[in-house]
């Protein structure tokens, strides 16, 4: 029976680079100049550090276009709030992967209500759907593609 898995992932690999990438271009651009602004990767969790929140904000823009550049989709990211400690600006952002029960529910309650002949299983952090037709589950994949789910979603493992 065909089937495939939808998961909700970040390249480690790539995540790294981006990170390198940013702290090089935020000691390279001027209006960082003897700032001390940089970027930190640490358990899927990104830091920022600058003088000022203008320049952590200014500093969103290179984060974005570099994990843009590197194919990693930001509607992963969940940013908190802006502190500012001392003399010092520091924000912290999430990089959220894995699908959660919550998500989970809805994409299953998403695909249940297309009425294809499908079904879809909750496995921890990914979901599993199964069909007779290979047709069914490509039409899964493109209905999920045009709904407007939070986290990016891949899908992998396709069996025949």
């Amino acid at each position: 029976m065909p089937s495939f898995d939808i998961v909700s992932e970040v390249d480690k690999h790539e995540l790294t680079n981006a990170v390198d990438q940013m702290n090089r271009e935020v000691g390279n651009r001027f209006d960082f100049k003897g700032s001390d602004a940089k970027v930190e990767l640490k358990d899927g969790e990104m830091h920022l550090q600058a003088e000022t929140d203008f320049q952590i904000k200014q500093m969103h823009d290179i984060v974005y276009k570099k994990l843009i550049a590197r194919n990693i989709d930001i509607s992963c990211l969940e940013k908190s709030k802006i502190e500012e400690r001392g003399l010092r600006a520091y924000q912290t952002i999430k990089v959220r992967e894995g699908i959660d029960k919550e998500l989970a529910k809805t994409i299953v309650k998403l695909i249940k209500d297309s009425k294809l002949k499908v079904q879809a299983a909750i496995q921890g952090e990914q979901l599993r759907v199964t069909g007779k037709k290979r047709d069914d589950l490509q039409q899964v994949m493109a209905l999920l593609k045009s709904s407007d789910i939070e986290m990016p979603l891949q899908f992998n493992n396709f069996r025949d």
